[in-house]
């Protein structure tokens, strides 16, 4: 029995039935934790371990599984639909949360995170707690909501995608042998002030636009992951998607750019230009790398984006509001002070942009150096 749904007049006719309150208080919702053990940086024994912390068997039935391939999650995801499943969990990272959500769109089976992943950022949108015991709490609370999805090149994303510098990030990200955020800023770091932009033709309700750009990202969510917020005021179930275009910039641009994306202002930048839509279509000189929630995909020159309003349903947190943890509090606070130094040295650096690229790259050193400080 995938659900019990009863109409009851009042309280007296269900005293009136004990079988059919025998049968109500007798259902329990089936739950299934699909765990990915080598998503992220931790262990997850210790997950399963508080499980039965915060699930009251008197309410609650569980199972859990255990990834072993791409794909198996999927599988296994399938399988509980079968069996009625009322709530599939994901027990890893982005990717993982990925494959198990496209496999429960347009099913009565809601999706659940455990986030254990390098960025986290569905679980970050829906106020997940990053640490097992507020996320389980947060299951056991079982607050569900039918939400928005996207899909690119017909594949289905949930947080957001892209082309660019991020779909290219990563790529690079994906195929590095280190996880983590620091492996991502220091790709960032390196790679940022070297990428080209592309030229894009972008179409949005018929109206036709040609730009340069630095990347172009379609947000359902509001971040990327790990608090940077590429779309402050994405809603997931306003039924639009949140389209952000970053120009080309210099690089003495650049860290207020970052300070922008970690505070929720980046859509004020003079280099953004922002659009809400139902549905995108991107023209691009060449094919080449996507991105959806993260991963890497190669695709073609022409790219279709498109919102689907209440495709899922999803476990989502009602009473907690996001954090920014101490490693992203320092990337934030270096880079402030990055900033001001930056400003008092604009004119030097402008006027010798070899000194300036110099001046850049001392300035990432030192930020990383920091960074394995904290």
């Amino acid at each position: 029995m995938h659900s019990v749904s009863i109409y009851i007049n009042n309280v007296y006719e269900l005293h009136k039935n004990p079988y059919l309150c025998a049968r109500i208080m007798a259902y329990k919702k089936k739950i299934q934790f699909i765990v990915n053990p080598i998503s992220g940086t931790s262990d997850k024994k210790h997950i399963i371990d508080l499980i039965p912390k915060y699930l009251d068997s008197t309410h609650f039935e569980w199972t859990i599984r255990y990834t072993e391939h791409k794909g198996h999650a999927a599988q296994f995801v399938g399988e509980a639909i079968e069996q009625g499943t009322d709530v599939v969990v994901a027990v890893g990272g982005d990717g993982t949360v990925n494959e198990v959500a496209r496999s429960l769109v347009h099913t009565d089976t809601a999706l659940g995170i455990i986030p254990c992943g390098s960025g986290n950022g569905l679980a970050r949108h829906l106020y997940i707690p990053m640490n097992p015991d507020g996320a389980l709490a947060v299951l056991a609370d079982c607050h569900i909501e039918s939400l928005d999805y996207g899909t690119i090149d017909d594949v289905p994303f949930f947080c957001t995608c892209g082309v660019g510098f991020d779909a290219f990030i990563s790529d690079r990200f994906a195929k590095s042998n280190r996880r983590g955020l620091l492996t991502y800023i220091e790709n960032t770091l390196k790679e940022g002030l070297k990428y080209k932009p592309d030229t894009y033709e972008i179409t949005i309700d018929g109206e036709r636009q040609v730009y340069k750009a630095f990347l172009i990202a379609c947000a359902n969510a509001s971040q990327y992951g790990n608090n940077v917020y590429i779309a402050p005021h994405a809603s997931m179930s306003d039924g639009l998607m949140d389209v952000t275009l970053m120009e080309p910039f210099t690089m003495l641009e650049a860290p207020q750019i970052a300070i922008q994306l970690f505070n929720k202002t980046i859509t004020t930048n003079s280099r953004i230009r922002s659009f809400r839509c139902k549905h995108l279509h991107i023209k691009r000189t060449a094919s080449g790398v996507i991105h959806f929630d993260g991963d890497p995909k190669e695709a073609g020159e022409e790219l279709d984006v498109t919102l689907v309003p209440k495709g899922i349903r999803m476990v989502v947190n009602t009473k907690e509001q996001p954090y920014m943890p101490p490693l992203l509090r320092a990337f934030s606070d270096v880079y402030h002070g990055i900033n001001e130094e930056i400003t008092t040295f604009g004119a030097d650096l402008r006027a010798d942009l070899k000194e300036g690229q110099r001046r850049i790259n001392t300035i990432n050193e030192e930020l990383l150096r920091k960074l394995r400080m904290k």
